[in-house]
């Protein structure tokens, strides 16, 4: 395999022939551009310390691909790197995986400072694949302009994939996108992007089972680790829930969220644990998020022994979201009626779980009356508050249809609520539909 280490030089066809007929690909010290890639055998991709494999910034060379995009299915921009329909792959080593985020970031805010229909051939031929695209929910990536942004590695339909070592930067759209796939390893691994560069989340499991996360380091311009199961209809349709999820000792600074759920849960969410991780100067440090028309079940989900340290909000369970919706019913205070678009959130379990100047509030626990939130456990918990912050308190989580508040307290509507060694700088903000006890 002989790679050209020069700017702009395409080396897709190496690449790419190397990937489908090798067992084992090993990429060298250098700078290698290369147009999007597929994997669709057993392979190990090794990448060795200061080998940089760069994709090229052409927005053409990124052909329809279907896969979910923001929670819908539809015709996207092929992945960077994708991982489809096959088993047994790993990628590895220190090297690097490098997106060339910033002219997709520079589209993306134009597009935002204007028309955001669809403008330009691609974004076309796009809205032309995708016909119901007006119909569809989205949430801040720009689903009305249909500029599709491809992820930076996608693992999609797969079983038994490992992603080790490597540090994967500047991604175009979310970073690292399991995708309907089963028994995933992610260990050790560092994801960069810089906080502004919108929508590029770090870890996005989607509809996935029996995933490992560990070890790793996420600092992104969106939410750090997520999981996600689909978007309302779409979501509940394709019916693929994601379960049995562990995170542990990861570390995420400079994000929307630390460790997060949501706010795509369509098909629902279990069975999940965050442990012994640091989530340091994110928005919110333990965030959960739905609306109605989002749907899905969300359940069992614990997190134990996470440090936070100058978020907004240590911990958020909020079922008014914002981002995306077009209904503003959707935030209506009165109670509807229960139906598949509800969601619901049940067994939550924070224990040993600190955070130090946080700078909005100590957090909230908001359901919907129709939907309470049931069985919320906080166990040895301390969430502090900076004496001197001016944040506005309405900067706790992206929400519509609330009240406003006047206390950087823990507030809590619609929710059932235990707590034992609770320690908040400031009372609880009990609103309606709130039961609490403690020991």
């Amino acid at each position: 395999m002989k790679l050209i280490d020069v700017i702009n030089y395409d080396n897709y066809y190496v690449l790419q022939h190397a990937l489908d007929t090798q067992e084992v690909v090993t990429i060298e010290k250098g700078t290698y551009c290369t147009s999007p890639l597929k994997i669709e055998k057993s392979v190990t991709l090794e990448l060795k310390e200061g080998a940089i494999l760069k994709f090229l910034p052409d927005f053409s060379l990124y052909k329809p691909f279907y896969t979910r995009w923001e929670g819908i299915m539809c015709y996207a921009m092929q992945p960077c790197l994708l991982i489809n329909n096959t088993c047994k792959v790993t990628i590895c080593g220190e090297g690097t995986i490098d997106g060339s985020g910033e002219l997709w970031w520079k589209a993306v805010e134009n597009k935002r400072g204007g028309d955001v229909s669809p403008t330009s051939e691609i974004e076309k031929q796009f809205a032309a694949l995708n016909p119901e695209y007006l119909n569809q929910e989205g949430g801040g990536g720009g689903r009305l302009s249909q500029f599709l942004r491809p992820p930076l590695l996608q693992i999609k339909d797969c079983e038994q994939i490992t992603i080790k070592g490597i540090t994967l930067t500047n991604s175009p759209f979310w970073t690292v996108h399991p995708l309907f796939s089963t028994n995933l390893t992610i260990d050790n691994i560092k994801i960069i992007n810089p906080y502004l560069a919108p929508n590029t989340d770090g870890i996005d499991v989607d509809s996935c089972k029996r995933v490992s996360i560990s070890n790793c380091f996420v600092q992104v311009g969106d939410d750090g680790i997520c999981l996600k199961s689909g978007s309302g209809k779409d979501g509940s349709k394709v019916g693929y829930k994601t379960e049995d999820i562990k995170v542990f000792n990861c570390c995420v600074e400079h994000a929307h969220g630390g460790g997060v759920i949501g706010s795509e849960t369509a098909a629902g969410i279990e069975n999940v644990l965050f442990d012994h991780c640091l989530f340091n100067n994110t928005d919110r440090g333990i965030r959960i998020k739905s609306r109605r028309g989002r749907g899905g079940a969300l359940k069992n989900l614990t997190f134990k022994n996470i440090t936070m340290k100058g978020n907004l909000a240590p911990f958020v369970i909020n079922l008014y979201y914002r981002c995306g919706a077009k209904d503003i019913s959707l935030f209506s205070l009165k109670k509807q009626e229960v139906n598949e678009q509800t969601p619901c959130v049940e067994n939550v379990y924070l224990e040993n779980c600190v955070s130090i100047d946080s700078l909005a509030s100590a957090g909230m626990i908001v359901g919907l009356p129709e939907s309470p939130i049931e069985n919320v456990v906080l166990k040895n918990c301390k969430f502090t508050i900076k004496d001197d912050s001016t944040t506005d308190i309405d900067e706790t989580d992206m929400y519509l249809g609330l009240p406003r508040i006047e206390s950087r307290g823990l507030r809590i509507r619609n929710a059932n609520v235990k707590y034992e060694n609770l320690v908040i700088d400031e009372p609880l903000v009990i609103e309606e539909g709130v039961k609490v006890s403690y020991k």
